[in-house]
């Protein structure tokens, strides 16, 4: 279950997965992964993995679930289910020559491609100990949509991926308390 920190703690996952894989691409200056809006210019050496979260939507497939009942021995109580998310992220390599940013590119893709759902140990924070699975897909855009998401920051076009997180889910912070049936009535209807 995600409290309001759940984002920060999916972003943590994806930057320390990604860092953890970029460290034999060199002995001398090993690039890092790091969480960035692109709002200011990527400080390098060394080379880095921006992850920019560029886009948060509510997942359709996860709609109308059901409600969530508390547990014995606790009172009973009743919760809106929790909100299903979609994080999707750009991941772009800066620093180093092309050589090395395509080895970026390459490994990031390895990570993602051999485990694409992140559990268990892989999860941090928040959701560290839960049952959570993190389910991790390249997102196929077309060049104009990535050229929108750069447009849309003021930065020109850059080689990137597009990752989409899903479902991380959002625990709704209203619990209404429910009261115990104590008895009832049960109506017959007369058969002629």
């Amino acid at each position: 279950m995600g409290d309001f920190g759940v984002i920060a703690d999916v972003s943590s996952v994806i930057v320390k997965a990604l860092t953890q894989a970029l460290r034999g691409l060199s002995q001398v200056e090993p690039p890092i992964a790091e969480l960035n809006d692109l709002s200011e210019t990527v400080q390098t050496p060394p080379p880095k993995l921006t992850v920019f979260l560029y886009e948060i939507a509510e997942d359709p497939t996860s709609r109308n679930r059901p409600p969530v009942r508390s547990q014995p021995p606790d009172p009973p109580t009743v919760r809106k289910p929790p909100m299903a998310l979609l994080l999707r992220y750009l991941i772009t390599p800066w620093g180093g020559d092309q050589a090395t940013q395509h080895r970026m590119l390459g490994r990031a893709l390895q990570t993602f491609y051999d485990d694409a759902i992140l559990d268990g140990a892989h999860l941090s924070g928040g959701l560290a100990g839960s049952t959570e699975s993190l389910h991790v897909t390249l997102t196929p855009l077309t060049l104009d949509q990535k050229s929108w998401v750069w447009y849309a920051i003021q930065k020109p076009y850059r080689l990137s991926l597009n990752y989409e997180i899903r479902v991380v889910d959002l625990d709704s912070a209203v619990e209404t308390a429910v009261r115990p049936v104590r008895s009832r009535t049960i109506e017959g209807t007369a058969t002629p």
